[in-house]
């Protein structure tokens, strides 16, 4: 990591200071500097100290990063960078770089980097000593006519020196003799050597004569070399070979190929027999004229026997000589002058390359790179472009230097890798061109957040859950890389502050994966929401948010609850049931609720047990206990009901309830409580005298009771008239339908006696109710309940 953002660092300086450098390059030195060393010169020799030259110090030039740049790379030097030296890498052959050119400078140039600064430069090569004049042919045959007067001068084959300056070919000389002194001739091409004919020749005193010929350099010391001069005495021949034309001229492309013409020499003579036979050969040659032509000897046909290539040699100068039978000889120059043809494409050299470049920067310089073509005309005339449709362009800086740039800001996201191809063309017919692909790669950043795949997430758990248990997952993605793409997950704090969110639920801050802390309740609590957020790695990092819903799915764990009658241990409420009920007189309900929701809540009622089975039911909707038929005399007067309410889950949980039932003839009959066991068969004379005098004495009560109840009930109905909305109709029966009720009621008796029937009614709920978690379903379980005892 630590590697990957060092690497990232210096890229960015690098980009830095490559903006900084086209500013530099339009301040590109043009003055040329001249710098000159020996051929020959071992590797790592030096040649000159560039500081006061390109006016730095030490510390600034090993920071600019300098290069030596060459055409055709013919120059091998390098810079270093601790002491300012410009220094050979190889030896130089001078010849071989320049042959007979002098002087032999090879220009180049000096580039600094950072910033982009270019130095024009020439390096001469200075001769040595180091190659002997040599002749080409050893051995040199004149034929000279025993007519010839003295004085005559016969030119001689000159020898071949690589050097140049004072070190190239300087003199001659022969061995002394009688007949011949050597003559020296300036000319354009160097010293020509000339036998001068002191006196005359006489065939039958000396056939053959043979001289040495030494040629001298200039060197110190002295090179020399030596050639055999035999000279054949022949018979008069006074008609020396005389061409059509002393100068011949031709043009020749550089791909003719080898072995065809390139030009035709002729030459007369006026002798006849062998004095009138001519051959043709080169006369003054080098050996690059014998290597690039030949001549036949009987014809004056010139042929070419290697490749000529304009860029080496422009024209050649062929000196041809055309002698007889008899040793006359004439001469022609044939003038050959090379025709440029576009065979070289042009060349291209990158020498600053940056291949990543982070996708938010803009004017960065990518890579800097020379064209050359060493063609001449429009053939060495270049146009360099790259294709279309890239946030790339080129931009030509000094000399023939081009810079590479971004003209508009990258997006890694939707191109990560470009491929460029830069091109070179020349003008010439048919052009040639030079393709270099650089392969960009674009660096990531920061710029995109983490989005989640959906806005907000709903899921589902099941109450009493064990903890741990997997609530789903939550997914963001980045379309960044590397560290920028790389999401930590995390609950934000939830909006509520009462809610426990971190005792309730986790998140995997990898993956998104979340978990329940604890056993959740329905009823506790039904749904609750939080915020997750996913951050990336990247610097600054990026985030994003989502909405979770958790819905706990309710679950079978709540028994159904009694309302009424209330099973608190207390003394049993005993209902009274008047003999003259008809058939299916109501007499009670029994109202129960349940904590749980849905068909969890659905409850249904059944008769258990009864004292007397097929006497009383129980409605299975609404817990209504009813009479299932007449009451008779023979019926027992107490009767002990167990109710079952049942819920409908799975599995089904259930309560049970026990209701007392008394019979009696009319109101005027006291309330006995019940006794566990009841025989009915038990009938005793007492206790018909106990039950008149309870009679009476309820009767008396009664009627106190009523009395009581009026007075109250209209002092209650008046401080109710006296309260907006705090009436309720005594004539109201709230009944629902499934007998569940979700809170406590109160309960209000009305007893009215003209009619000779009192009814017990239940109102709307007045009081909280006992279980929390009813609070949803009161306007759905909302019930009253309905007694009335009919007295004869």
């Amino acid at each position: 990591m630590e590697a990957g953002e060092e690497k990232e660092r210096v890229l960015k300086q690098r980009q830095v200071l490559l903006f900084f450098a086209l500013l530099g390059i339009a301040q590109a030195d043009f003055e040329l500097r001249h710098y000159s060393v020996a051929e020959e010169m071992e590797s790592g020799s030096f040649v000159a100290n560039l500081l006061n030259d390109l006016g730095l110090e030490i510390d600034e030039l090993a920071a600019r990063g300098p290069q030596v740049i060459s055409k055709g790379k013919k120059l091998n030097l390098q810079v270093d960078r601790q002491t300012g030296d410009l220094l050979l890498n190889e030896k130089l052959d001078r010849e071989e770089l320049c042959g007979p050119t002098e002087p032999c400078v090879l220009p180049f140039q000096i580039l600094l980097e950072n910033p982009l600064e270019i130095f024009q430069a020439e390096l001469r090569i200075r001769d040595i000593n180091d190659h002997s004049p040599v002749f080409l042919d050893k051995e040199i045959i004149l034929k000279i006519s025993e007519s010839i007067s003295p004085g005559t001068t016969f030119l001689i084959e000159r020898a071949q020196d690589l050097d140049v300056g004072c070190n190239s070919l300087q003199n001659y000389t022969i061995n002394p003799n009688f007949h011949f002194h050597l003559k020296l001739q300036d000319s354009s091409t160097g010293i020509l050597p000339q036998l001068v004919l002191d006196k005359a020749l006489d065939r039958e005193e000396q056939a053959e004569i043979s001289l040495t010929l030494t040629a001298l350099d200039g060197g110190t010391p002295p090179r020399s070399g030596s050639a055999l001069v035999l000279i054949e005495v022949v018979d008069i021949n006074d008609n020396a070979p005389e061409f059509a034309k002393l100068l011949y001229e031709v043009q020749v492309p550089e791909n003719r190929p080898i072995g065809s013409q390139v030009a035709i020499v002729s030459a007369r003579d006026l002798d006849t027999g062998t004095n009138g036979e001519i051959s043709y050969t080169f006369s003054q040659a080098s050996e690059d004229i014998r290597k690039t032509f030949q001549i036949n000897t009987q014809s004056g046909e010139l042929l070419l026997t290697q490749k000529l290539d304009f860029e080496s040699v422009q024209t050649y100068t062929v000196n041809i000589q055309a002698i007889d039978g008899g040793g006359l000889s004439g001469s022609c120059v044939l003038f050959v002058q090379v025709m440029d043809l576009n065979d070289n494409p042009p060349e291209l050299t990158i020498s600053t390359l940056i291949n990543h470049i982070p996708e938010n920067v803009q004017e960065t310089i990518v890579a800097v790179f020379s064209v050359s073509d060493p063609d001449s005309g429009d053939n060495g005339r270049t146009v360099c472009f790259i294709q279309d449709g890239l946030p790339f362009f080129l931009k030509h800086s000094v000399g023939n230097f081009y810079t590479l740039l971004i003209n508009t800001a990258l997006d890694r996201e939707t191109i990560s890798e470009y491929n460029v191809t830069i091109t070179v063309t020349d003008l010439g017919s048919p052009r040639l061109e030079t393709q270099q692909n650089v392969t960009i790669w674009v660096l990531d950043v920061n710029d995109n957040a983490p989005t989640f795949d959906q806005t907000s997430y709903t899921m589902f758990i099941r109450e009493n859950n064990s903890p741990a248990q997997h609530l789903g997952s939550v997914c963001a993605t980045d379309r960044d890389s590397g560290a920028n793409a790389q999401i930590t997950y995390s609950m934000l704090p939830p909006q509520d502050p009462h809610l426990p969110l971190a005792s309730m639920v986790s998140i995997n801050a990898d993956n998104g994966h979340l978990f329940a802390l604890r056993s959740l309740d329905y009823e506790a609590q039904r749904a609750f929401e939080f915020r997750v957020g996913a951050a990336d790695a990247g610097s600054p990092a990026l985030s994003s948010e989502a909405l979770v819903r958790v819905v706990v799915v309710d679950d079978n764990d709540n028994s159904p609850f009694v309302l009424y009658p209330l099973q608190n241990g207390s003394a049993p409420s005993t209902e009274l049931v008047p003999r003259a009920a008809e058939a299916g007189y109501l007499v009670t309900k029994v109202v129960a609720v349940d904590g749980d929701s849905g068909q969890n809540a659905w409850l249904s009622y059944q008769l258990l047990k009864a004292t007397e089975p097929g006497l009383f039911s129980v409605w299975a909707h609404n817990g209504e206990v009813r009479t299932s038929r007449l009451l008779s005399e023979r019926d027992a007067t107490k009767h002990r009901l167990i109710v079952l309410v049942k819920d409908n889950g799975v599995p089904p949980m259930s309560a049970t309830v026990t209701l007392h039932v008394l019979l009696v003839d009319g109101f005027s009959q006291p309330y006995l409580p019940l006794p566990e066991v009841v025989p009915s068969e038990v009938q005793t004379d007492s206790l018909t005298i106990y039950l008149v005098i309870a009679l009476a004495s309820v009767s008396s009560l009664f009627l106190f009771s009523v009395l009581l109840f009026i007075t109250l009930r209209l002092c209650k109905r008046y401080r109710s008239a006296s309260v907006p909305g705090g009436h309720f109709p005594g004539n109201l029966v709230d009944v629902s339908g499934t007998g569940t009720l979700s809170q406590n009621y109160q309960y209000e008796v009305c007893l009215t006696g003209g009619s000779g029937t009192s009814e017990f009614k239940f109102l709307k709920p007045i009081i909280p109710n006992l279980l929390s978690q009813g609070a949803e379903r009161v306007n759905e379980t909302n019930a009253s309940f309905r007694n009335s005892f009919e007295f004869s």
